[in-house]
Order: structure tokens, then C-alpha cells, then sequence
């Protein structure tokens, strides 16, 4: 993969047909579609780390850090589910990732190590790039960061953060996922400033291993949080605290279950699909078969029963029934969920049903917690020796303090999606601005759709996405 250095970049405006602002799983995965379709394009993929199809996600570098699904469920080619199961096996045979061996079932259940998977996402984007070259399309990395966006009836001019420009025909926010953890927030509560990172197993070595350490959030960041702390030595009590004290259930393996929702497609709202799904759970326990099996076919039927829903009935679905959806649909590997579950059996693990509400002044160099305990009205304040912010991903765009989001809602190009989830596009991705016009220049793919499709941050959402809106790049009135 070819880079254009910022001090080269400077030399003049670069054009290209289109530009992807962010280069991680999202835009590597829409390069290489776009690579693979006929004819010429030139594309420049803007993203600040050294490589792209990594991103947040499939950055890290711990073994312990793991996929929450097993190969079979992770492909990049939304044309062949075995394509990941096809590559592992494959790498595993040459002699990669040996620690495999250790785990005793067919490659296609195996819950390979993220940093794993994007070697796999990179290598997928370098077949592409060379099935483009030989039609004369091409892909460059350019190392930078956007920080401004125009939009005209010629394209779309970006600007990056030392001042360069860069032009395209047509521009594609994929942007990714912003983790909270990693975050500025617009309204800081100085959280971040104060937490250690999640995946930094070399700063929670620095602890002393008896350390006291408290976690905000229960979700699927807190248990990469424990990885790292064991894999750092930690061995003192960790406190977990998040509003409703619910854990990810492990991910299993269940047998096939009949796609009730295809069977009945009356069925619509948020509270039909859930006294559905209790029914159907109910009935495979009566055949002793794993409820993940019911609750497993209603993810091809998200995108379209979010998107037909009522705001009120979004709101009611995320007041009530978000935690619980989510606990038991992002599921935990089995090695890190038996991690936890270790740690909480001896008592070193707690969790609590409690909300965040502050940071407390403290002067003797630990960490003070302002909590609201579920149940109770007043605030308690807790101590601890060190805090990891694992409160998830940030999706409301009002709240990311960087400059490309701020800069594209100021300009009114951008406006919040359904429930401030991302941003509003129509079902193609065209982005739509702030008096709700779609964009003929503006698509946006992955996480800042997540307003529109509820579930659009999986490995599978994200590469079925990426077909499709290349095949709409191309064939737009643009004419690339």
C-alpha cells in the first residue's frame, strides 16, 4: 500500500475520485469493493495511523484481546460467510498464531485475537489493490487527519489537519467507532484525564498488583479491561460499576433455530419482536436447545425492524430493553467470559448496579467516585487506587470533541441521526444535511449509521455495507 506523506501532500491540491475519510475496517473494507468493480478510479484513503483496516478496534496487540465472535461469524466477504475460517486455517498452517492449538475445536469456533483479525482485513485490501492495478484503479494511504469538509456541485474539498487540501468527486465518512474511553467529550467530566485506557496492558503494570481498581461499565470494553489487568499482573479487587450491574453473556455455539421473523413479518414493533422472542426462547428450552439459538436469527432482520419503527417506539426500545439487548446479544468470548467469571467467583471481581456521577476531589492520590447506587436517591462516594473508563462507544457526534464532526455539524452538512445515534443518511448512505436534503457528494458507512440501522458496527454490517456503496459510487450520477 502506497503513502503520500503530509510534506508531499503539501505541494499542490490532490484530486482523486473519491476520498474515505478514516481508514480503518470500514474504509479499508469500502477501498478494496471498490477495487474489485470495473473500470478506473483513483482513491485516497485519509487516516492518521501507519496502517490502514485497523482502526480502534483491530489495533490492539494482545493475544488476550480477542474477537467477541468466532471465525464463522467474522467474515470481510459478505459473498463468502467461510472466508475468515478459509484465511485462518490457511495462516495457522504456516506456522501463525500457535496459541491456537490450545483450544480444542474446529477453526471456524475459534475467537481469533483482533490485532489477528486485521492482519486478515489488510491482507483482503492488498488482493484488492492488486485486482484494481490491473484495471487501472489504485488506492492511496494518505497519513493525516481530516479536520474540515466542504461540499460543492463539483465534489468535495478536505482539508486536513496541517492545512492540506484534498479533492474528490465524492466523499465517504467511515469514520468508525469513537470509543469512549478515547474520546474528548465536548462536556468533559475529566473522566478520561483521570482513567486509564482499557487496552494499555503497559500502564496497568505500572499498578501495584494489589491495586484497587474500579471500572465504569459492564459491557464488552470492561471485559477487555480485565484481560489487560491479568495480563498486567493484577491480582487486587477490581469494583465494577455501571447503571443496571448486567454482564455480556458467553458466547456459545447453539444449533440452527428455525427465522421465525421471516416465517411472520407482521411482526414490527420493539414489543411484538420481544414477547416473539421470549415465546420462542421458551420453546427451545422445552427441546433443550440453547435460548442463543432464537436470538441469533433475529440479527439478519435488525437493520429492517429499527428502521420501520416509530422514534417513540426507538426510545421505548432504548429506555427499556437496550441493557438487556445487550447483554445478551454482544456477547463475551468464552476465555475472556471465563476469566470473569473466575474473578468474580473468588470475590476479587465485584459488580454494582450504580451510576457514574462524578469525579470526587481527593488528596491523597487515590481516586474518588461519585455513584448513584440503583434503588437509592442519594449519591455515595467510593474509593480506589486507579479507574478505567469501559463505558463503550460515544455515538452522538453533539458530544466528540474533535474537529471533523464539529466542523461538519456547524456547517450543517451533517445532522444527528434518529436519537442522536451518528448521523441522518438515507438508505444508500447519502448523507443528509441539516434541513434533511440528501447529498449528491456526502456518503457515510459503518458506526455513524448507527441511528439508522441500530446494529451497524459488526464485522458483517460493515462489509455488506461496503459492497453495496461502492456499487452505489459507481454508478451514481457522479459517473466514476
Amino acid at each position: 500500500m502506497s503513502e503520500v506523506s503530509l510534506g508531499q501532500a503539501q505541494q499542490a491540491i490532490r484530486s482523486a475520485d473519491i476520498l474515505i475519510v478514516g481508514g480503518g475496517l470500514s474504509g479499508a473494507l469500502l477501498a478494496a469493493q471498490l477495487m474489485r468493480l470495473p473500470g478506473q478510479r483513483q482513491v485516497l484513503v485519509v487516516e492518521p495511523r501507519a496502517e490502514l483496516g485497523r482502526g480502534e478496534a483491530y489495533s490492539a496487540v494482545e493475544l488476550g484481546h480477542t474477537l467477541n465472535g468466532n471465525a464463522a461469524r467474522m467474515s470481510v466477504d459478505p459473498d463468502n460467510a467461510d472466508d475468515l475460517t478459509q484465511w485462518l486455517t490457511a495462516f495457522i498452517a504456516d506456522g501463525g498464531w500457535p496459541q491456537s492449538s490450545e483450544q480444542t475445536v474446529p477453526v471456524a469456533e475459534l475467537f481469533p485475537p483482533r490485532g489477528l483479525f486485521g492482519l486478515y482485513a489488510q491482507q483482503r485490501l492488498a488482493e484488492a489493490r492488486v485486482q484494481g492495478a490491473g484495471q487501472g484503479s489504485s488506492v492511496e494511504h494518505v497519513r493525516a487527519e481530516g479536520v474540515d469538509l466542504q461540499i460543492d456541485e463539483q465534489g468535495a474539498l478536505l482539508t486536513l489537519n496541517d492545512g492540506t487540501r484534498l479533492r474528490g468527486a465524492v466523499a465517504v465518512l467511515a469514520t468508525g467507532m469513537f470509543p469512549a474511553a478515547r474520546t474528548p467529550q465536548t462536556e468533559s467530566s475529566g473522566l478520561n484525564a483521570a482513567a486509564l485506557d482499557p487496552w494499555d496492558v503497559a500502564a496497568m503494570a505500572q499498578l501495584d498488583p494489589h491495586a484497587r481498581v474500579m471500572i465504569i461499565g459492564s459491557g464488552l470494553t470492561m471485559v477487555d479491561a480485565v484481560v489487560s489487568l491479568e495480563q498486567a499482573g493484577h491480582r487486587g479487587p477490581i469494583d465494577v460499576f455501571s447503571r443496571h450491574g448486567l454482564l455480556p453473556h458467553v458466547r456459545r455455539q447453539p444449533p440452527a433455530w428455525v427465522d421465525f421473523l421471516a416465517l411472520d413479518p407482521g411482526i414490527g414493533s420493539p414489543r411484538q419482536l420481544m414477547h416473539e422472542l421470549r415465546r420462542q426462547c421458551r420453546a427451545a428450552a422445552v427441546e433443550g436447545i440453547d435460548w442463543q439459538a432464537p436470538l441469533d436469527t433475529v440479527r439478519a432482520h435488525i437493520g429492517r425492524l429499527w428502521s420501520q419503527a416509530t422514534d417513540v417506539q426507538r426510545r421505548q426500545f432504548v429506555r427499556h430493553v437496550r441493557p438487556w439487548w445487550e447483554s445478551h446479544h454482544h456477547r463475551s468470548p468464552p476465555l475472556s467470559a471465563e476469566l470473569v467469571a473466575r474473578l468474580h467467583a473468588e470475590g476479587r471481581l465485584r459488580i454494582q448496579a450504580a451510576s457514574f456521577k462524578g469525579l470526587a476531589p481527593s488528596t491523597d492520590g487515590r481516586v474518588t467516585l461519585c455513584i448513584r447506587r440503583r434503588g437509592e436517591a442519594g449519591t455515595t462516594l467510593v474509593g480506589g487506587d486507579a479507574l478505567i473508563n469501559s463505558s463503550g462507544i460515544e455515538y452522538d457526534w453533539r458530544r466528540v470533541a474533535r474537529a471533523l464532526p464539529q466542523q461538519l455539524l456547524a456547517r450543517g452538512l451533517v445532522q444527528p441521526g434518529p436519537l442522536a445515534l451518528g448521523i441522518a443518511a438515507q438508505a444508500d448512505g447519502a448523507v443528509l444535511d441539516a434541513q434533511g436534503q440528501a447529498a449528491r457528494r456526502l456518503f457515510a458507512m459503518g458506526p455513524p449509521l448507527r441511528g439508522m440501522w441500530w446494529e451497524s458496527t459488526a464485522v458483517t454490517d460493515v462489509a455488506s455495507q461496503a459492497k453495496a456503496l461502492a456499487l452505489r459510487l459507481v454508478s451514481g450520477p457522479q459517473s466514476l
